[in-house]
């Protein structure tokens, strides 16, 4: 039972932005810390902020010896099942740094020598350095840690999509960086009746797999710098070859040195270089989202219909009586065709105290393509969306109302949706008077550019290059 499908929603997984999760399960999916600290956004800061500061509670109370306040911290992170994510066969269990096991997890931090000599940073270093600690508990410690955004996120989500919340409902803990402790409240979140409370992830933020891996590093990070280092200092393991050459086996540093974790910590411990360069490489190469395709596979659900968006699209009529569908189905394809670029859609988004809204706004999230480009040269962290079901000409009231809800703060780029355009030169010519003034950058979408792009996405198998947007922006600036 998908949550879509529980509260009715009419959406498949694409024309989502949270997981649509099985709530009598969990789907074999991870929250990434890599991922999240790749976010170039305030909200997206906040993660990262809240992740760190948590971890370096812990340590800081190891290393003051107050054990009992560490273990306690810990034990917060108890197995909960609301979020549906892991391995978990039939009933969501959780695989937590729950109360059983915070005792062995602060006796890996105390006892292990990557804790005490800073070598462990952050919590997904975990994942390297101490014995026991695999993806799906940092997946669960990571979930429990952002609980608090997340159920702003999911209340945000189940305004959107209009999902029923119930009042009063028990928070769980909630970290407080500021405090440096868990808080506890009461809030709305939903409750899907015998299958308990929700709380929703961004699909943005999972990945089949946690990024950091210890095979990974060991063998193409630690070894490498070991080979070298026996290799200068020319010690036993260093084999001449029949040309000259000198080698040292990965095989032969394993069987002298070892290869568990206890190894790996040691060994990073002489060559702390090969960790800051995993470090630095993870952060660079920061793991792709997921696509539709992978998540439907994952879910075992149905992957994205672009002609059944079409064919939705075509049968509404233009006009006031039916904007409201119109705004839907043009939210549904935009979420779908601009993931894993924008994300967080919000409608009817209120600017000015409420005094000027927008009909859909969307956060930019993108590490590629035509809107990372975009961030790259003009303010557009959001990006803005005005729905016009109209069958008649845009004149300039159309386009000045988006582009008053511009400002150098929020993003100056904004998608102008509409049925037809019986001129497209005079709009065109409207539009890149507004850029040459400095009030922003529209790109006008008719039914048959939504087509376009809908057909790009049906024959594309990465990330789209959008290269209908990028020529329509380029008319604007040139």
């Amino acid at each position: 039972m998908q949550i879509s499908k529980y509260y009715k929603l009419g959406r498949n997984q694409s024309q989502l932005d949270f997981v649509d999760i099985k709530l009598n399960t969990d789907i074999p999916v991870f929250l990434d810390p890599t991922a999240i600290k790749s976010l170039d956004s305030p909200w997206g800061n906040e993660l990262a902020s809240l992740l760190q500061s948590f971890f370096e509670e812990v340590l800081v109370n190891i290393k003051g010896g107050r054990h009992s306040v560490a273990q306690a911290l810990l034990a917060s992170l108890r197995e909960r099942n609301e979020f549906h994510l892991g391995f978990s066969k039939g009933k969501s269990q959780g695989h937590a740094f729950g109360a059983k096991s915070a005792e062995v997890v602060w006796g890996a931090l105390f006892s292990s020598n990557a804790s005490l000599t800073g070598l462990l940073e952050d919590l997904e270093d975990t994942c390297l350095l101490l014995d026991g600690i695999g993806p799906d508990m940092i997946s669960d410690a990571v979930s429990n840690i952002l609980r608090g955004p997340l159920i702003k996120y999911t209340q945000d989500m189940c305004t959107y999509y209009g999902i029923p919340m119930t009042p009063g409902v028990e928070s769980g803990p909630i970290w407080n960086a500021v405090k440096g402790k868990w808080d506890n409240a009461f809030v709305q979140l939903p409750v899907a009746g015998k299958f308990g409370k929700v709380i929703l992830v961004p699909k943005l933020l999972v990945r089949q797999k946690l990024s950091y891996r210890v095979d990974e590093y060991y063998r193409h990070y630690l070894l490498p710098e070991m080979q070298r280092s026996e290799l200068k200092a020319r010690t036993p393991l260093v084999e001449v070859l029949k040309n000259g050459s000198e080698r040292v086996t990965k095989t032969a540093l394993m069987n002298k040195y070892g290869k568990d974790k206890l190894a790996v910590v040691n060994m990073t411990l002489k060559h702390p270089d090969a960790l800051a360069d995993y470090r630095i490489d993870k952060r660079d190469k920061a793991p792709v989202p997921l696509s539709h395709e992978s998540i439907a596979e994952l879910e075992e659900a149905e992957k994205p219909d672009w002609n059944a968006l079409k064919s939705e699209l075509e049968a509404i009529p233009p006009g006031n009586d039916s904007a409201g569908d119109y705004e839907k189905v043009i939210e549904k394809i935009f979420t779908a065709i601009f993931y894993p670029s924008l994300c967080h859609p919000k409608k009817q988004h209120n600017l000015h105290d409420g005094r000027k809204r927008v009909d859909i706004t969307y956060t930019n999230e993108a590490k590629g393509g035509f809107f990372y480009w975009l961030t790259l040269h003009y303010a557009s962290s959001l990006i803005f969306v005005e729905c016009k079901n109209y069958g008649k000409e845009l004149g300039n009231p159309e386009v000045d109302q988006l582009s008053g809800r511009f400002s150098p703060s929020r993003g100056q780029v904004g998608i102008l949706a509409c049925r037809t355009v019986a001129d497209k030169v005079r709009l065109a010519a409207r539009c890149k008077d507004t850029a040459k003034d400095s009030r922003g950058f529209i790109v006008v979408l008719d039914d048959n550019d939504v087509f376009v792009l809908l057909d790009e996405m049906s024959s594309c198998v990465a990330l789209p290059d959008y290269e209908l947007l990028r020529k329509k922006f380029l008319d604007l600036i040139q």
